[in-house]
């Protein structure tokens, strides 16, 4: 627990340019105390401990505004940044180095018996208000964009943002924890297909009733349209793809 400890309070230094030196991290920094207060009463409910390790977890909400069950599993090197809000169920895994903004809700979506939180892989990103409900799995290296809603499971090397949350990326490259806010915007895209769509279409109508009394007009009219039609299917495949949800 003590290597646990030291890991928490280091990984501060390298993700926050505002940790200034070591009292202020200490004192100030309302994520740090709540970790703190997580590994000893969850060492207290790992040895059966009852009620204690519960008042301890409410002490620690009332102290930072976090919420983590004592039961749930913190890998070391969590961040929970700012962290006013966060709540974080009886059996959620986070994994190591995984950094969680404020608002954001590891939890169940019923009264399930057994496993019915989260297990979050390593160096997860969850951002601001982010919702991660019932019993999934997120893997390793995933980027949760702000205020979206998870559902399914994720696979590793993801990008995740919507609600539901839909998989907008996918790369083999290892998430840089500090780039959250650089997401692709999949509800942009979609419109964006969509408005290109409804003016394709009326570009044909409209050429279609200007030609309906010459046939050749017409014929030339679709076979010159044909040539769209495979970035017509390519955006087809993306607005599909968004309306059904991937994740």
């Amino acid at each position: 627990m003590l290597s646990s400890l030291i890991t928490d309070f280091r990984i501060i230094f390298e993700r926050d340019p505002a940790a200034r030196n070591w009292l202020e991290v200490l004192t100030c920094y309302p994520g740090l105390q709540a970790l703190l207060l997580h590994r000893f009463a969850h060492w207290l409910y790992s040895l059966g401990l009852p009620v204690i390790p519960r008042l301890i977890s409410h002490l620690a909400r009332f102290l930072t505004g976090i919420e983590i069950h004592p039961g749930a599993q913190i890998g070391q090197g969590v961040f929970i940044d700012h962290g006013m809000g966060v709540v974080i169920g009886e059996t959620a895994i986070v994994g190591d180095y995984s950094l969680i903004y404020q608002g954001v809700t590891l939890g169940g979506t019923g009264k399930e018996t057994g496993k019915r939180h989260p297990t979050l892989g390593e160096n997860v990103v969850v951002g601001a208000g982010t919702k991660v409900l019932g019993n999934i799995q997120i893997g390793n290296n995933v980027r949760l964009g702000a205020g979206s809603v998870v559902l399914r499971d994720v696979p590793s090397d993801c990008t995740v943002v919507g609600i539901p949350g839909r998989i907008v990326y996918r790369s083999g490259v290892k998430v840089n924890p500090l780039a959250h806010g650089n997401l692709p915007d999949s509800e942009a895209n979609v419109i964006r297909a969509l408005v290109d769509r409804i003016e394709s279409l009326e570009t044909e109508v409209q050429e279609l009733r200007e030609s309906q009394s010459d046939n050749k007009a017409l014929v030339a009219t679709v076979l010159s349209n044909s040539a769209t039609e495979e970035s017509c299917k390519l955006r087809d495949k993306e607005i599909r793809e968004f309306l059904e949800g991937s994740s």
